[in-house]
């Protein structure tokens, strides 16, 4: 486990998927929740800061894809946590409807890897509704709520304005060291997520999470503003 900062850690060991936990505010928070197997992991991170499963009190989800939401119905019922998430994202983590397939035209290993039937998760129920714009005093002394559709259709990010920090679900990846766009293959709409690059950018955050590799904490406005540019996202 990683702090990043007082009240905000970056759970490790996890295969993919990132998952972060919010020590500040009424109960714990969880944001995403990686892969099926994953559940022991991020349970025994939270033992070993002196908590029990059992405070943590809601599960913030950024998008409602396999890496990000595979181990909620073990989370759910180790921790009796609520489940907050978007209104499109809603029916896909109930189980209502499937995962929504890439809108764009895909050439080569994407098509290929974008092939086959779309997953639907087994259902777990969705508590809460977060809007855009929406501000969480229940966690971390008010985050809030931005929606960065485009990965996903109802992709949220969250935002810390006194900190200046932003978890960004699959908005952007930083793999290893490069920050790159979201694979095609599961991205809804990649223009769309190209535009919310640009909301991430006029953020200016100092610094950002990431679905997917390490969160930067060093020249974060300048790296994120120069890849904005970089794709033509401002």
């Amino acid at each position: 486990m990683r702090r990043i900062v007082p009240g905000l850690y970056s759970l490790t060991g996890l295969t993919v998927g990132r998952v972060y936990l919010i020590t500040e505010g009424d109960g714990l928070t969880l944001i995403d929740a990686s892969l099926p197997f994953a559940a022991g992991q991020i349970l025994g991170q939270i033992r070993k800061l002196g908590f029990a499963a059992t405070d943590v009190r809601r599960i913030l989800i950024t998008h409602a894809h396999p890496d990000h939401v595979g181990a909620l119905p073990a989370l759910v019922e180790a921790t009796g946590a609520e489940v907050w998430a978007s209104r499109l994202e809603r029916p896909v983590i109930e189980g209502a409807i499937p995962i929504m397939r890439s809108t764009d035209q895909l050439r080569g290993v994407a098509q290929l890897m974008a092939a086959g039937e779309p997953m639907r998760f087994p259902r777990v129920p969705v508590a809460r509704e977060l809007r855009d714009g929406e501000a969480l005093p229940e966690v971390f002394d008010g985050l809030q709520v931005i929606a960065t559709p485009g990965h996903a259709p109802g992709h949220l990010s969250f935002w810390h304005p006194g900190r200046r920090l932003v978890i960004l679900g699959d908005v952007i990846m930083h793999l290893p060291t490069r920050l790159l766009l979201p694979v095609a293959a599961f991205t809804y709409d990649m223009a769309e997520n190209i535009r919310s690059v640009g909301r991430v950018a006029r953020l200016e955050p100092n610094i950002v999470c990431f679905g997917h590799g390490a969160p930067l904490t060093a020249s974060a406005t300048k790296r994120i503003g120069d890849f904005a540019q970089r794709v033509g996202a401002i």
